[in-house]
C-alpha cells in the first residue's frame, strides 16, 4: 500500500468524468488499498478516485463503521433531506451548508465484480453522495448553500 497525493480545488482532473471500471484486477485492488490508507492517513471519511488522479469510477468510504469500497457505484434510492457542513479533502480549509438527501441507496460492485447494495443515512448517505459527485466532476462546492467560517464553526466537520 502507498499513500497518494490528493489533488486540489484548482487540478482540472477533479472536473472531469470518470470511467467506469471494467477491469477487475490486481492495479485495482492495489488502487483501493491505496485509496482507504491515503483517506485515512488524511483523517478524511471518504475518497473517490479522481482525488488521487485516477478516472475510474471507485470510491472508497469508512464513516466510523468500517471501510465501503464502492465500484461503478449508482444511486437508485433517495429519500428525505439533510442540510450539514461539509468540508473536502481536495480543498482544504473550506467549509459549507450543502443539501443531501437523507438516506440512499447504492447498486455498486466490489473489488472482485460481485454486485452489492449498500444503504446509507445521515453521514454515510452524505459521504457516498459527496463521493459519487466526484465520479461526475463536481465538487461540493458547486453545492454550497451557505460557505461557513471555520472559526464559527462548533461541530466537527468530516471531510470527504
Amino acid at each position: 500500500m502507498a499513500i497518494r497525493n490528493i489533488r486540489k480545488y484548482n487540478d482540472e482532473i477533479l472536473r472531469k468524468k470518470s470511467k467506469k471500471v471494467e477491469k477487475f484486477d490486481e492495479r485495482l485492488m492495489q488502487l483501493l488499498s491505496d485509496m482507504a490508507e491515503t483517506m485515512y492517513q488524511a483523517n478524511g471519511v471518504g475518497l473517490a478516485a479522481p482525488q488521487v488522479g485516477v478516472l475510474k469510477r471507485v470510491v472508497v468510504i469508512d464513516t466510523g463503521d468500517g471501510l465501503i469500497e464502492l465500484i461503478n457505484p449508482v444511486i437508485v434510492e433517495q429519500e428525505g433531506e439533510q442540510i450539514e457542513v461539509e468540508g473536502c479533502l481536495s480543498i482544504p480549509d473550506v467549509l459549507g451548508e450543502v443539501k443531501r438527501p437523507k438516506k440512499v441507496k447504492v447498486n455498486a460492485q466490489d473489488r472482485f465484480g460481485n454486485n452489492i447494495n449498500v444503504a446509507g443515512e445521515d453521514l454515510l448517505a452524505r459521504a457516498i453522495c459527496h463521493e459519487l459527485d466526484h465520479l461526475d466532476g463536481v465538487l461540493f462546492i458547486d453545492k454550497v448553500i451557505r460557505f461557513v467560517d471555520k472559526n464559527e464553526q462548533d461541530k466537527e466537520v468530516k471531510r470527504s
